[in-house]
Order: structure tokens, then sequence, then C-alpha cells
């Protein structure tokens, strides 16, 4: 065998997908290394949100330190808002306590970690083995590789091709304090003029607040204005009920009180926030076809592989699912047929809400559909029950559109 420590699957990338494969791996008795290439400390651009389709999944999650969430306030782009109650609760977690979770679970189980940044060689060294080396030349060797290391992962790049810029997302945001008036309400807000969404997600200490949208029409200046807007919007609403989310819209029709003091949030807030950012997947249909995102000897995870909702962003779940049935197909001694299962699994929904994607971001009835499905959700409890399991992860987008045309029938 080749030289350095050996083993018999490498894991490259250490948040949920990395970490939750090599603990499956470690438990069913594979010789497991898994690296953590990220800094200390520093977490992943996410909104933190677990849904409750993966806490019925995996209970165990809800033994990492998060805050339940059972009310959603969702805006449309003109600001009009319908509150949903859950029928479930999903969960929100700081991405530094969550991986950190499953991190030590995979070591529990028996898995080596190792932090750093890492290379890998293009092809399997003569004995038919992956090489992993450190930056000070330390190496591994292993009979399988898994690329969980993102969507920027250069493991993916290189063994299933670039994904374009048009099928990537960028999130960005802020980590920020509570409100001093207490907690603050869960919001997701659609954007006015731009497809995607900001998002206020209260943690147990702080608030992740953040943008996504496509990463082709991206502008940073303007985008971070609008999500300075709407963070001003959110803790002006915790005192001033008649204030609106978006910071801009009505805050100077009382004598200039309204803009002086979203003033003063402004400076508190720029003294006090951390920022973050990162890369999401949104791949299109044609590429969920042809992509090939596993070998006899190789599997890409999570956002590596593309696994991520392109209409809401969301890929914790997807990043779990995957490592859970790769490690099976491993376990099982057939891991080329991981392919095949992710497609049985998630893939058509995945391809579906990728079909789904400009639809959702386009017009319908001379309003942005967004608006529309917002004002038919004030109105209506069958279109509000289907956005709660959306939400929820309960409601996939194979059905949707029947499931929608059913509801709507319903009596208000």
């Amino acid at each position: 065998m080749g030289d350095g420590k050996v083993y018999d699957a490498l894991v490259v990338g250490a948040g949920p997908a990395g970490s939750f494969a090599a603990e499956r791996l470690a438990r069913g008795g594979a010789r497991v290394a898994l690296f953590d290439g990220r800094p200390p400390g520093e977490p992943k651009a996410c909104g933190g949100g677990v849904t409750s389709k993966a806490l019925k999944a995996w209970p165990h999650l809800l033994e990492a330190a998060g805050k339940t969430i059972s009310e959603v306030e969702m805006y449309s782009p003109s600001g009009k808002r319908v509150r949903l109650k859950l029928a479930e609760p999903f969960a929100v977690y700081s991405r530094r306590a969550f991986d950190s979770f499953l991190r030590e679970r995979a070591s529990r189980a028996g898995a080596d970690i190792f932090t750093g940044r890492v290379s890998v060689a293009m092809r399997a060294n003569d004995s038919g083995e992956w090489t992993v080396t450190s930056r000070n030349g330390e190496r591994w060797v292993g009979r399988v590789l898994v690329a969980a290391d993102g969507a920027n992962s250069p493991i993916a790049r290189r063994l299933a091709g670039a994904v374009p810029p048009a099928e990537m997302e960028v999130a960005f945001g802020y980590r920020a304090p509570l409100p001093k008036a207490g907690d603050g309400p869960t919001i997701v807000a659609f954007l006015p003029g731009w497809a995607g969404y900001a998002w206020a997600f209260p943690r147990l200490d702080h608030i992740s607040f953040g943008i996504a949208t496509s990463q082709d029409t991206f502008d940073h200046k303007s985008l971070d204005r609008l999500l300075w807007d709407f963070m001003i919007g959110y803790y002006h609403m915790r005192v001033d009920k008649r204030a609106k989310l978006w910071s801009g819209v009505g805050l100077q029709q009382r004598g200039g009180l309204g803009e002086k003091y979203a003033g003063e949030i402004e400076q508190k807030l720029l003294a006090s926030v951390e920022r973050y950012a990162a890369r999401i997947p949104g791949l299109a249909p044609e590429t969920w076809e042809k992509r090939r995102i596993a070998g006899d000897d190789w599997a890409l995870l999570g956002d590596a592989a593309g696994f991520a909702d392109p209409v809401t962003g969301e890929g914790i779940y997807y990043a779990l699912r995957s490592a859970e049935l790769f490690a099976e197909c491993y376990l099982e001694g057939q891991t080329a047929t991981y392919e095949g299962r992710w497609r049985a699994d998630f893939g058509r929904d995945l391809r579906r809400a990728s079909e789904m994607r400009r639809r959702f971001y386009g017009t319908f009835l001379g309003a942005p559909f967004t608006d529309r499905m917002i004002e038919f959700a004030r109105l209506h409890r069958g279109i509000r029950r289907t956005l709660c399991e959306l939400i929820l992860g309960d409601q996939g987008y194979l059905n949707l559109k029947s499931i929608l045309a059913r509801r709507a029938l319903w009596p208000l």
C-alpha cells in the first residue's frame, strides 16, 4: 500500500454532510479520516434552519443546542404579511454549535478528525488508493474518497465538472444581537425587485440575518443596503408597531422621528454585527439529468454534490440524507449504487424545484408570484397550510400544483 496513514474512507469537509457520513461509516466498522479545513470558529453562511422533516428522520439532532420555532412571519415584496402557525416546530441552530455537535458525534463513533486544509491527488495512486496531503506534507491514503467540502469544492470541480455561475446562489448576512424588547419573530421576506429572499432567524444568543439570491445577478452594494433596511426595520418594529419591515418605507411620516431612530439602530448594529457570506448551489434541470456525482471509489455529498433546494436554498436535510444514503451503499459494499439511490430518494424533487424556480420568482396575474402567493395565503387557510408544510419540509414540489389547486377549493 502507499505511504501515509491508511483508511477505508477519506472524508473531506466536516460540515453536516461530512460529519454525518463519517459517523455512519465509523459506526459500521470503517476506518475513517475526516478532514475539517474550515478556520477554527468560522461557521458557514446559513440561516441554520433544520426542518421538522429532518428532525423526525434524525431525532438526535434535537440534542444540539438550538431554538425551536413554531411560528413564522412571511412578507411579500410589497410588504404584505402572513403569519403562519406551524403544526410541528422546526429548529434554528448556530452553525458553529450544530457543526461541532455532528463532528463530535463522528469522533465518538471512531472517526479520526484532522484540522487544516488538504489537497487531493487528481487520481488514485498505483495501488488504487486516494491520497490526501496537508500543507505541511502529512499524507493519508484510503480506498474511497468522499467530498463534502461545500459548493466551492475543488474536488467536485475535478470529478464532476464546474457548476456555471448562473447555477449558483449567493448567501450573505450578519449575526446581530437579540432585541432588548425581547425575543424577535422568525421572518422570511421575499425581496422587492430581486429573485430571492431575506431572513431573520433568532437563535439562542443572537439573530442571523441574511439574503439569498442568484449569483449571476448579484449586486453587493444594492443588496447589502436592502439587507440593512431589512435589519433596521426588524428592530424598529420591536418598539414601534407602525414601523415597516423595509425601513425605507414610511419612516419619515412622523416628523423625522422614525428616520432618526433608524439611524441610531444602524449605528448600534455597525458596532456589533459579524458578517458572513457563502455560495449555495441552485442547479438547472438539465444539470440534474447529466451531472454524475459518484463512482466506484468516490462520491460527492451535500452542497459539493449540488444538493440544495433551488427555490429556498435549504440544504441541511439533503446534506444529511445524502450522507446517510452513501454510508448505506458503502457498508453494503456497493459504493457505485449511491448515484441511483439519491436520484430515487430525492432527486426528482430537487429537479422539480429547479423547474419551478423561475416561475416562483416570476410574475402571476400582473404581480410577482410571491406577492400573489402571500395575498392568497392571507385569505385562504388551505394555502396557508401548504406554505406551512413547505417550510417544514413535509410538502415536496412534485405534487405541489395539484395540492394547491385542491386546497384552493376548500371553504375559506
